[in-house]
């Protein structure tokens, strides 16, 4: 369906919009899927909080200027569908690479992340990052690791003394015994 000059801008605003708060993108070349397995991805990029989109190039070049995404642009080549993450970096290359592996056709070509531009081969490390609430988890973990470490040394001794006494106590009662 053809869009009129009025709808490329809106389009172009909406994806401008989304580009200026989102944390990184994933460009995948999607020829060759049907509309239900599009369909599907949609819906499961929409449950992981991921603003998927189908854009002709020079319509995202534009919507992507001014933007962290902005080195993007030349990349752009073929039918791509871009996915943007909004919360967590590593949620579009999460949904991508699910989607990928049970549908060959679907495939990443350029993932972005903080301004610089990596190739689509990259997508598994940025899949691969933790999500915000496993990230807290790892860094209170390090946190009290040396407490906890800590604790267990001091009370070492008194648990050692506590040991040595009832080792004598039970020596002694077999003695007697």
């Amino acid at each position: 369906m053809a869009l009129n000059l009025e709808d490329k801008k809106a389009l172009v605003a909406e994806v401008a919009e989304v580009a200026a708060k989102a944390q990184s993108v994933v460009a995948a070349e999607y020829r060759g899927l049907t509309v239900g397995q599009m369909t599907e991805l949609r819906g499961k990029a929409r449950k992981a909080g991921v603003y998927m989109r189908v854009v002709k190039n020079t319509l995202a070049r534009k919507a992507l200027t001014g933007t962290s995404f902005e080195s993007v642009g030349p990349k752009l080549k073929g039918p791509l569908v871009l996915a943007f993450s909004k919360d967590d970096p590593g949620a579009a290359a999460r949904v991508v690479k699910d989607f990928a592996k049970t549908n060959e056709k679907l495939v990443a070509t350029l993932v972005s992340l903080g301004g610089q531009v990596l190739p689509g081969k990259e997508l598994e490390k940025v899949a691969s990052l933790p999500t915000r609430e496993q990230a807290l988890a790892m860094l209170l973990g390090t946190m009290k690791a040396p407490i906890q470490k800590l604790v267990g040394t001091l009370a070492a001794p008194g648990s050692k003394l506590v040991r040595t006494i009832a080792a004598v106590r039970d020596q002694k009662q077999a003695a007697g015994a």
